[in-house]
């Protein structure tokens, strides 16, 4: 049973930055895409960013410039660094890992298998 465990939410002002962490203990997140998503009250479920095991980056528009996923294999976690936050990016964030997806496929939520719980950011303007 594979366990994603997100942290590093919390409430920040617009303009400031949050970084968040997703821990794999004991899952080789390597050989997986591993994958942020996003979503709001109300609206879908948004793919922000995600990490080809060939270390290849996708981002949504909507983040680019402000957003980075990172991960540390040794470490098996996966992280989000959110820089420049908005209101808008007020959202529960998952992470997320994929067996065998690509490139293409690398934010789109079917190409996941593994979800963690969430954790909420919150951005006040």
């Amino acid at each position: 049973q594979v366990q994603l465990v997100e942290s590093g939410g919390g409430s920040v002002q617009a303009g400031g930055s949050l970084r968040l962490s997703c821990a794999a203990p004991g899952f080789s997140s390597s050989l997986y895409c591993m994958g942020w998503f996003r979503q709001a009250p109300g609206k879908e479920r948004e793919g922000v960013a995600g990490i080809h095991p060939s270390g290849t980056t996708s981002y949504a528009d909507s983040v680019k410039g402000r957003f980075t996923i990172s991960q540390d294999n040794a470490k098996n976690t996966l992280y989000l660094q959110m820089n420049s936050l908005k209101p808008e990016d007020t959202a529960m964030y998952y992470c997320a890992a994929g067996w065998g997806c690509h490139y293409a496929t690398m934010r789109q939520s079917y190409a996941y298998t593994y979800w963690g719980q969430g954790t909420q950011v919150t951005v006040s303007s």
